[in-house]
């Protein structure tokens, strides 16, 4: 990272920054839009649907003002589609689902380990050794996420089984997509291939909702429409450009450590504006779960 120019690196932190916030708000978006009658399936479609022109049009731009080689798309159109597929359909898709049964909180803690499985699954598929610190890590995050869910437990049950186990499936998927596609930005820069992947996942999320789901049945409220378009513009597309250049600048130690900000940024916002549960517990939760990304963190900085 010291051979970084500080004008570059600290425009990558900026990205990082303002992307870590606008993606913390989602799940505040998601879950007004649900109080309007909307649900996971229907929600992943509509913010979709609202993206890929957007996408698409950025697309044609890259052709007309960053043209690359043909080839150099069409020999990593497979994996582009798998990555597109893994990482905003079905890993958003999971993240949805999880919004039904659990708080905005409680699905931010939950998705906010996936660098847990980004270590994990680097071991297994990469040779990346699961260090002592690795370990400790992986056990202290999960104990405060535990807390947290233990608390929600109490007052809903078997709701919050499934939503967690949605969203733990959730930072699953995200890893992998996160694990392979930061060879791919690197190839083919992060605007080309933020643009496929999120034109590949929304033809693939109205592609299922126009098989399994019949749109003239849906209703949205001129409420619903505007947290749609929120959630599309502001806490989609805008910031999945700026984490991918982020990644790219900086690199995703340093981009991880800042996302340290999401869970904080989204459990105030659940606190104020959906008026969700915040006491000792969420706290200490959030903190098990800081200290152990944190180990993370600290670990592969120390590396570049």
């Amino acid at each position: 990272m010291s051979n970084l120019k500080p004008k570059y690196f600290f425009t990558g932190i900026l990205l990082a920054v303002i992307g870590t916030g606008l993606f913390s708000i989602k799940s505040i978006f998601i879950k007004l839009a649900y109080a309007e009658g909307l649900n996971a399936d229907s929600v992943i479609m509509l913010r979709m649907a609202i993206a890929l022109p957007i996408y698409l049009s950025i697309i044609f731009w890259l052709i007309k003002h960053k043209p690359i080689e043909p080839s150099a798309i069409y020999s990593r159109l497979a994996i582009i589609i798998l990555l597109g597929f893994i990482g905003y359909f079905l890993s958003s898709w999971l993240d949805l689902k999880g919004l039904e049964y659990i708080s905005a909180q409680l699905e931010r803690l939950t998705l906010f380990t996936y660098p847990i499985w980004v270590a994990i699954l680097g071991a297994i598929f990469f040779k990346t050794p699961l260090t002592s610190k690795i370990i400790l890590a992986i056990i202290v995050s999960y104990f405060g996420l535990w807390l947290v869910f233990n608390e929600e437990l109490k007052y809903t049950g078997e709701q919050t089984l499934w939503g967690t186990f949605f969203v733990l499936l959730s930072a699953f998927t995200f890893s992998i997509y996160v694990l392979v596609s930061k060879k791919i930005i690197a190839e083919i820069s992060s605007l080309w291939f933020t643009s496929l992947a999120m034109s590949i996942s929304s033809i693939f999320v109205l592609a299922y909702y126009f098989v399994f789901f019949d749109i003239s049945q849906i209703e949205v409220s001129n409420l619903a429409w505007l947290w749609m378009f929120l959630l599309a513009i502001f806490s989609t597309i805008i910031p999945s450009f700026m984490m991918a250049e982020a990644i790219h600048r900086i690199g995703g130690a340093q981009t991880g450590v800042v996302g340290m900000l999401g869970p904080i940024i989204t459990i105030a916002l659940a606190a104020w504006i959906l008026n969700e549960p915040f006491g000792w517990i969420h706290v200490i939760g959030l903190g098990f779960i800081l200290a152990g990304i944190s180990l993370l963190t600290i670990k592969h900085t120390k590396k570049t």
